[in-house]
């Protein structure tokens, strides 16, 4: 049975009409100020809560947000969110997060829950090969705006990091340090911008630095410790085997570490390792790891910036696009050689 009390129990409580607790309920000017604090205090007394979608339909603004993420367990992701948090919260807005897994799937459906949720914009860390599911998000009215992973969308906004400059930095760093054999573990399929921009930075130093590319030396895994670790069996099973690992991703750089002592071989005196991310971890192991910061809680309020000033220009100029690309940096540490 449903209990829940609605501003037609209010009314019959006061012996008012419900289109005057209706008013009261909602700041309306034409309410007397006794009349709005005793719609209020029964309101309280009853426990009254307010449809909020309904508000959000008549309204055309729900104060919600919606953010779509790969997953939620790292604190890559976790510190966007506390950027966008930390931004949208002090101005009345309430997130909603999804986790597309990188399923192309979930993240349609992802979507569909917050449009139908009514979410005043949607902020994605897209994982989808196409903009189908996108696209109805546009279609809706809603603002979308990118973070780290983007499409190439006409007026939608992005905050992503310089991928190229990050992949150009850790393979040069490796290359002054000595190393010539470089091997690369992409840690996501290169459809995604992100992996290809860094992919292309590593290819980039090569060049400049007059080294082969070699083909072998490249793979593509997902981001997790495991794969590292059977990145570097495929690695060591080579007749040339790598003296550096730049791995686009600080989990797979573990599990390449764990590997690489797991057959003794000294890391980094033997081989180099360097990630992606500045994840946490990264700085408090015994060996700790080199890494390239993204700067996640900048790259959310960045983010939750970029969306307030466009609802604030578009009211008087029509859509604006924003694109801020923020500069990784390199954070050295134990797991790679120093500069002789």
């Amino acid at each position: 049975m449903n209990n829940k009390v609605t501003i037609y129990d209010i009314a019959k409580e006061l012996n008012i009409t419900a289109a005057t607790v209706s008013r009261a309920l909602n700041g309306n000017p034409n309410i007397s100020e006794k009349t709005r604090e005793k719609v209020l205090s029964m309101a309280s007394s009853m426990n009254y809560k307010q449809n909020k979608l309904a508000l959000a339909l008549k309204s055309g603004k729900s104060n919600y947000i919606g953010v779509i993420v790969p997953r939620i367990n790292t604190n890559f992701f976790g510190s966007v969110i506390r950027g966008l948090e930390e931004e949208l919260n002090a101005k009345g807005y309430n997130i909603i997060i999804c986790q597309s897994h990188n399923d192309e799937e979930q993240e349609s459906k992802n979507i569909e829950t917050l449009i139908d949720s009514h979410v005043d914009a949607i902020f994605i860390s897209s994982s989808s090969k196409n903009t189908t599911a996108l696209e109805k998000i546009l279609k809706g009215n809603i603002p979308l705006i990118f973070f780290d992973r983007k499409k190439m969308m006409d007026n939608v906004s992005s905050v992503t990091i310089d991928d190229f400059a990050g992949g150009y930095m850790a393979t040069k760093h490796l290359i002054d340090t000595g190393c010539r054999r470089i091997a690369h573990i992409a840690s996501g399929p290169l459809e995604i911008e992100i992996f290809r921009e860094r992919h292309r930075g590593y290819q980039q130093a090569l060049k400049d630095y007059n080294i082969d590319y070699r083909k072998e030396y490249c793979l593509c895994t997902n981001s997790s410790i495991e794969d590292g670790k059977k990145a570097v069996e495929i690695l060591f099973n080579l007749d040339e085997k790598p003296d550096a690992i730049f791995s686009a991703s600080d989990f797979v750089a573990l599990g390449a570490i764990q590997e690489l002592q797991a057959r003794n071989i000294k890391v980094p005196d033997e081989v180099s390792v360097i990630g992606f991310a500045n994840e946490p971890f990264t700085d408090f192991l015994e060996l700790s790891i080199s890494t390239v910061d993204q700067f996640p809680i900048e790259m959310g309020r960045s983010a939750a910036k970029v969306y307030l000033s466009q609802e604030d220009e578009n009211k008087s100029e029509g859509k604006v696009q924003k694109k801020v690309v923020l500069e990784p940096k390199l954070i050295l540490r134990k797991s790679t050689r120093s500069k002789n």
